[in-house]
């Protein structure tokens, strides 16, 4: 049963976040001591180095001996549910594409696991929850934030070779000669080849693209070997760490001082954002739970943590790769807002459940 004192936890846990929102806000609408520019260098600042520490500092403190591999492929078949379904959406819809649903895909999918989840559904359902929670953290690090910078990688990169490619062909058209069609085959298949090797060389150059695989591995030897991280190694990891949340949302803050309207999307586009949010997420994850069995109290945390805030680390890699930003900050300044009564809500309903 969740107490007046549970709700003041949640909040006391989620307010520091809108201070520092506010104060980058304030810095650059207000106080200009932050231009445009230097609000990009911030973001990169988050996106390349606190960012990654906090997920390698999370990560590397998890048990993956004991993790709840049925929750965890209830997890999974929701996220499959979601992609098939935004991959017809895509390709079959007149309104379909390939760039919302990477959107969608984020909105539906992303969760701010560690901040509000972890304290919220302690007070719901103890220990076994926070568990849950970091579990579903782990893996979305590890799994699913990774697959969302490499399809980001590839839509920035191939926009990039396509475009190199345009002005070289613009260029020779004159003295182009025809091309047989084994001709051209082969040229399909260098310009992928080029685009995947393209790809791979800036991953490996992103740190967010292998901090968590870094973390896990650590975790594993470990947990299995049973020694511990040395304190040099974890106070290097620390000092950057724990500011990866917090200049976060400062860097929300900038890029909203930036908009001309707080709400940047606008409130059709926030309605359809809070819809997969709360209700095309938590469905599939329902779905998906079902199928493997899951049952009693791990269920509904399962239901409920895929209704868990939007990720800030999406909105992170949305305004580094430039797509639909003003959309993912508006789900995770507008989604923290009204998550408290929705997920109490959830909780409610779910009682009845059996």
């Amino acid at each position: 049963m969740i107490r007046w004192e549970d709700v003041y936890k949640v909040v006391v846990a989620m307010a520091p976040l809108y201070v520092a929102l506010m104060l980058g806000y304030g810095s650059m609408k207000w106080w200009r001591i932050f231009t445009p520019e230097q609000g990009e260098a911030v973001n990169r600042l988050v996106s390349y180095f606190t960012l990654p520490l906090f997920t390698l500092e999370f990560t590397a403190h998890v048990d993956p001996f004991k993790m709840n591999y049925l929750f965890i492929g209830a997890d999974a078949i929701s996220k499959v549910i979601i992609v098939t379904v935004l991959a017809l959406w895509a390709k079959c819809s007149s309104k379909g594409s390939y760039c919302w649903s990477i959107t969608s895909f984020s909105l539906s999918t992303l969760t701010n696991s560690l901040v509000v989840g972890v304290p919220l559904l302690k007070a719901m359902y103890g220990p076994m929850a926070v568990d849950l929670v970091v579990q579903s953290s782990v893996i979305q690090a590890i799994v699913w934030l990774t697959t969302l910078l490499f399809v980001l990688e590839i839509r920035r990169s191939g926009n990039d070779f396509h475009s190199n490619n345009n002005n070289n062909n613009t260029a020779s058209l004159e003295n182009a000669t025809p091309k047989t069609e084994h001709e051209v085959s082969n040229s399909s298949k260098q310009s992928f080849c080029s685009l995947m090797k393209t790809v791979g060389l800036k991953l490996a150059m992103n740190p967010n693209s292998y901090a968590c695989l870094l973390g896990i591995i650590w975790a594993f030897f470990a947990n299995r070997f049973h020694f511990q991280m040395p304190s040099i190694m974890e106070g290097s990891i620390l000092i950057m760490s724990r500011a990866g949340t917090g200049t976060a949302m400062f860097s929300m803050g900038l890029f909203m001082a930036m908009q001309e309207k707080i709400i940047a999307c606008g409130a059709s586009l926030t309605v359809i954002g809070m819809a997969l949010k709360f209700i095309a997420g938590p469905l599939a994850m329902a779905i998906g739970s079902l199928i493997v069995g899951l049952h009693g109290d791990v269920l509904r945390v399962a239901i409920i943590q895929a209704a868990l805030p939007q990720s800030i680390t999406s909105f992170i890699y949305a305004k580094e790769y430039g797509l639909h930003a003003d959309v993912l900050s508006t789900a995770v300044i507008f989604g923290m807002i009204v998550s408290l009564p929705v997920l109490i809500g959830y909780y409610a309903v779910l009682e009845f459940v059996h």
